[in-house]
């Protein structure tokens, strides 16, 4: 006897549903149960994509290309025979476009510090999709556990200046889902400032004293003088 389909399954035959542009996809959609033939149909965001027909219950299998963003939207099938009234629906699948991530960019406020001082230092791509995994280095070893960010937002580290090793060269790696894209920043390196001697604001003061002194005793001088000069005429 005629049997009614059931609900197809639609899956992506490279199970993964990370997708990079210009990729060839591949989805089937497969009804286990029901008479043939079948015919499935695969819908874009409820827009009819291309239509197979298969004279047993072998699945369906819709190729295409990942050419633009929009490509990446909601796609469900439909599987109908000959006794089936509206056909079934599968489930629904959505793409994730995976974008590569640029070189990171590795910053800090303060480009001068000094023995004892805190800082800090930030880590960030502009381009990649998220999330985006940071990991900070001082030489070649890394200074910090990775930071995952889920959002396009620097990731920071705080560090305590606390000896002259401290002032090395620092970097950043970034990575995403994107295979084999793994990118390392710029190097960074802080400035020692040196410390003024807690004396040297007080012998700048002496000399300005000492300084004004001599100029108010120069100034003063004609009035000492010429009073002088007029009483011995």
């Amino acid at each position: 006897f005629p049997e009614m389909l059931s609900n197809p399954r639609l899956v992506p035959v490279e199970r993964t549903l990370n997708v990079v542009m210009n990729q060839n996809v591949s989805l089937s959609c497969h009804s286990d149960a029901g008479s043939p033939p079948v015919r499935y149909t695969l819908f874009k965001r409820n827009q009819k994509v291309s239509t197979l027909n298969r004279p047993d219950l072998t699945p369906g299998l819709f190729n295409f290309t990942i050419n633009s963003a929009s490509d990446v939207g909601e796609y469900k099938c439909k599987a109908e025979n000959n006794i089936s009234s509206g056909g079934k629906y599968s489930n629904s699948l959505n793409f994730t476009l995976i974008e590569p991530i640029s070189k990171p960019v590795l910053s800090s406020p303060t480009s001068q510090a000094k023995k004892g001082q805190n800082v800090t230092l930030s880590c960030l791509s502009e381009n990649g999709s998220l999330p985006i995994t940071y990991v900070f280095f001082k030489g070649r070893q890394n200074i910090s556990p990775p930071v995952k960010m889920h959002k396009r937002e620097a990731a920071v580290i705080f560090l305590f200046i606390n000896s002259s090793s401290d002032f090395g060269t620092y970097k950043c790696r970034a990575e995403n889902s994107f295979r084999n894209n793994t990118k390392y920043s710029n190097g960074f390196n802080f400035t020692l400032t040196e410390e003024r001697s807690h004396s040297q604001p007080l012998i700048i003061s002496l000399g300005l004293i000492v300084l004004l002194f001599i100029i108010g005793f120069v100034l003063a001088i004609p009035f000492f003088i010429i009073p002088s000069y007029k009483a011995s005429e």
